[in-house]
């Protein structure tokens, strides 16, 4: 096994070099049109939506998809064409659209250098087809995923590599993709839904991809941040526009892919109405100013429309989740992400938001198997580095339990858990507002979580981790192994 880099800690040498570095400069290019993109929406809509994977099957409630990654050529960063790798050509790879209880086949074919796999991000599916590092896919070979949608699973999820040591580079050169599962009857239904996966990326002046090695003074900075890149991206093009009817009123899935960073999204002047996360819709919906959405988490939002006429921005505000040694300069500057551009046309009819949106039943907690804490230091959970060899908690089948996620440093950590939904008790203490489902979870520096968790239907070895990718690959993540 490769030996893993710890964290490195050239502080002298990041703070000499920050001076000379500088600011990141907004890019503000207009978009550039790609293949992989369809319109959705008005003739005059122009919203870049990721196509959707085509079913090659034809039986109702089984699904066959069939997924490549692949290097290819596609101008990423606009106006110069990149080396990137991609699911079947594209970045963002294909949506993925399912139903509750179908059955699933997905034929994977790997044409990259290095070992990869598809990771199914918040899905609860058997171990061996969570697409973990424990079950890698070599170069130039193929497997076949296999699962079945659960009832009651609706929501905006997605796909990734998740190879052990190159998670960073791989979903950095453009593998990563959309995936919604649809309830048999959806309580938004009949309003526009949009999709807007969201990531940054940094590029050489060539327009190759920028991943540095960790040895350099960037390659240090990402090490110690995770990376991020000074281009933002939502659907592979930068500041699209939405355009929203007066009065109308829109659904928005928003999903973070990016490597580590967190988008704090608001539109000023405006509440968003919040109506779901990771597993989906809430039961009620809850006006909010904002919403912080750190990395491989998702949210969902109902925006509306204006005056005939008006813009506004879906815009994304500082938030300092970084070390302050390591600080980027920029950090405190504000960046519009998405227009919404109101039509001129007539007002649409008036849509009544439902007051109760699904149950969201409580986990059972009178009877807790154990209590455990994680410990998030740099670069390590619980003083260990990840070893694929080491089982480092086993939990039993159908029993529950209740973690502390405690991060102990100047930075924040998002957790994130293969294969079980868990839902939030509380944050430093303060119980959670309401009942979510969820599978990521930010912890900011210095601060703890509390999360209670079922292990329902599959045995295995599963893994938990920092979803900061710089992190997980420097072995910021541990191994669990559900017993029958």
């Amino acid at each position: 096994m490769r030996p893993r880099r710890a964290v490195m800690s050239l502080v002298v040498v990041i703070l000499g070099a920050m001076v000379t570095l500088g600011a990141f400069e907004a890019f503000t290019a207009a978009p550039v049109a790609r293949p992989d993109a369809q319109s959705t929406g008005t003739a005059a809509d122009a919203w870049p939506t990721p196509r959707v994977l085509q079913n090659l099957s034809s039986k109702p409630g089984v699904v066959e998809l069939s997924l490549t990654a692949s290097p290819t050529r596609l101008e990423l960063a606009p106006g110069k064409p990149t080396e990137a790798w991609a699911y079947n050509g594209t970045v963002p790879g294909p949506t993925i659209e399912l139903r509750e209880g179908d059955l699933v086949t997905v034929h994977f074919t790997n044409k990259l250098a290095q070992p990869s796999t598809i990771h199914w991000h918040g899905l609860h599916l058997p171990a061996t087809h969570d697409g973990s590092p424990l079950h890698a896919v070599p170069p130039g070979k193929s497997r076949d995923y296999v699962f079945r949608i659960p009832l009651g699973s609706a929501g905006t999820y997605w796909y990734h590599p998740h190879p052990d040591m190159t998670t960073t580079e791989q979903v950095s050169r453009g593998l990563y993709g959309a995936l919604i599962i649809r309830p048999a009857k959806d309580p938004l239904e009949g309003i526009t839904d949009r999709l807007l996966v969201l990531s940054d990326n940094r590029f050489q002046a060539n327009g190759d991809v920028d991943l540095p090695h960790h040895t350099t003074v960037q390659g240090n900075i990402d090490a110690q941040n995770g990376r991020e890149g000074e281009i933002l991206f939502v659907n592979g093009h930068t500041m699209p526009t939405i355009f929203i009817k007066p009065g109308e009123t829109q659904r928005l899935r928003i999903i973070n892919a990016a490597a580590a960073r967190v988008f704090r999204l608001a539109i000023p002047g405006q509440k968003l109405v919040h109506v779901g996360s990771d597993g989906g819709l809430f039961e009620k919906p809850v006006d909010v100013d904002e919403l912080l959405v750190a990395n491989s988490e998702r949210v969902e939002v109902l925006v509306r429309g204006g005056e005939p006429g008006s813009r506004a921005v879906l815009r994304t505000l500082p938030y300092d989740r970084y070390d302050i040694q390591t600080r980027p300069k920029d950090w405190e500057q504000p960046r519009d992400i998405v227009e919404l551009r109101t039509t001129t046309d007539a007002p649409a009819p008036a849509y009544t938001i439902p007051s109760t949106l699904r149950v969201v039943p409580a986990i059972d907690r009178r009877v807790i198997a154990r209590n455990r804490t994680l410990v998030f230091a740099q670069g390590m959970i619980n003083n260990q580095l990840m070893d694929m060899t080491r089982v480092d908690i086993r939990a039993r089948l159908n029993t529950t339990e209740i973690w502390t996620i405690e991060n102990v440093v100047g930075m924040d950590h998002p957790f994130h858990l293969h294969g079980f939904q868990f839902q939030v008790l509380d944050r430093n203490g303060v119980p959670e507002p309401f009942l979510s489902w969820k599978d990521s979870v930010n912890v900011p520096k210095h601060s703890k979580v509390r999360i209670v968790v079922r292990f329902e239907n599959f045995p295995g070895r599963w893994m938990y981790h920092c979803h900061i990718l710089d992190h997980e690959d420097m072995g910021m993540m541990g191994i669990l192994e559900v017993l029958r």
